[in-house]
């Protein structure tokens, strides 16, 4: 973690934080080295899927994109790999970061819905940018030994939130 990526969870609330601390600098720092080790011990594999929702308000238009783990997975790799490719004028990490908001976390016994923003943009050596503007919605369960994991999303939901 990089000393400006500060929960916004106060200290003693240690559930949120460990939520926080995988969706956000851990997930950032994992995607930007596209390296899936570094985060797939934060998944649930047994029972995971993910929904893209296309980026639509209508759920209509939503997509069984991930029936399991590792097809979200490949897809994740696929986009890691991806953004490598890319010449950035700035640091990938710090962009991702910049434009990730993740201070909403309904915790109710063991399941949290956990609710992340992407709204920014990182600038290319091109003189173009890269926009992130989505939403997603986490599906985390907490383990009996107190660690919690990610059991699902729905994710690309469209994000109106002022730029």
């Amino acid at each position: 973690m990089r000393p400006t990526d500060q929960s916004p969870f106060p200290p003693s609330d240690t559930d949120r934080n460990q939520i926080w601390e995988m969706l956000v600098p851990r997930d950032i720092a994992a995607f930007v080295a596209a390296d899936w080790s570094m985060v797939e011990d934060d998944f649930k594999a047994d029972g995971f899927y993910a929904i893209d929702a296309c980026k639509s308000d209508n759920p209509d238009d939503w997509k069984m994109m991930f029936p399991d783990l590792g097809a979200y997975r490949d897809e994740w790799l696929r986009q890691a790999i991806e953004a490598q490719k890319i010449a950035f004028a700035e640091d990938l990490y710090a962009g991702v970061f910049r434009a990730t908001r993740l201070e909403k976390i309904d915790i109710t016994g063991n399941r949290a819905l956990v609710r992340k923003h992407f709204n920014g943009r990182i600038k290319k050596e091109d003189g173009t940018e890269d926009r992130l503007l989505w939403k997603t919605h986490y599906y985390c369960e907490k383990q009996d030994d107190g660690k919690w994991l990610i059991t699902g999303f729905t994710g690309y939901l469209p994000n109106h939130d002022p730029a």
